[in-house]
């Protein structure tokens, strides 16, 4: 259990308690790596019209309403709560400002739902920058290759590499957001990075 999880488990058995003060700490807590989740995964044709900490407010809002819910169940973690109804916000934010404009699905829903440009960002921290084959791809080509690469880690390890390179949460907030050590999510992200990397070499 890391620190953060134990202040977290105190703050939840408080709010359950009927802690109003409890109930506001545990929505605010995780500000920070939320907008980072969030801006993540909004289209960068979005950028101009979402600002990414709106998102993180509907989602807190969200929240706010359904803690009652949450507190009965509890099956998931806190932070991986809050990471999932951030996601149902992207897609709902997807849908009104992209998909309803065009009239038309312009992308399938699927885990990970990346923009061209967070595939690009994956590029470069996975692939050296100067001596990789891959920089003679066209960004399309390398988007496509990210994604096969992608789609072939197991979803655990797949989780925890989107996390850590592309939402920028620590090994702490993953441990916290998925209910394991921090050890053992170092371990998938080492063995996610050598999975990727190989696979990116064979198919370059």
């Amino acid at each position: 259990m890391t620190e953060t999880t134990g202040t977290i488990a105190e703050l939840i058995e408080r709010a359950i308690r009927g802690d109003l003060a409890a109930r506001q700490a545990l929505l605010e807590r995780y500000r920070d790596e939320l907008r980072r989740v969030v801006a993540s995964r909004l289209d960068r044709r979005l950028a101009a019209r979402v600002d990414p900490s709106d998102v993180v407010q509907e989602t807190l809002a969200d929240a706010s309403r359904r803690m009652d819910e949450y507190l009965r169940d509890r099956a998931l973690p806190f932070f991986g709560w809050l990471r999932q109804l951030a996601g149902e916000r992207v897609i709902d934010t997807h849908r009104r400002h992209i998909v309803a404009q065009r009239r038309t699905i312009t992308r399938e829903d699927r885990v990970p739902d990346l923009p061209d440009d967070s595939a690009g960002i994956l590029v470069r921290k996975l692939v050296a920058a100067d001596t990789s084959p891959s920089n003679r791809l066209s960004r399309q080509e390398r988007h496509e290759q990210v994604m096969a690469a992608l789609a072939s880690l197991s979803a655990r390890d797949r989780e925890v590499l989107v996390m850590r390179y592309l939402e920028q949460l620590s090994t702490g907030a993953i441990a916290d957001a998925i209910g394991i050590t921090e050890g053992a999510v170092k371990a998938r992200l080492l063995r996610a990075l050598i999975h990727m990397r190989g696979h990116l070499e064979v198919d370059l």
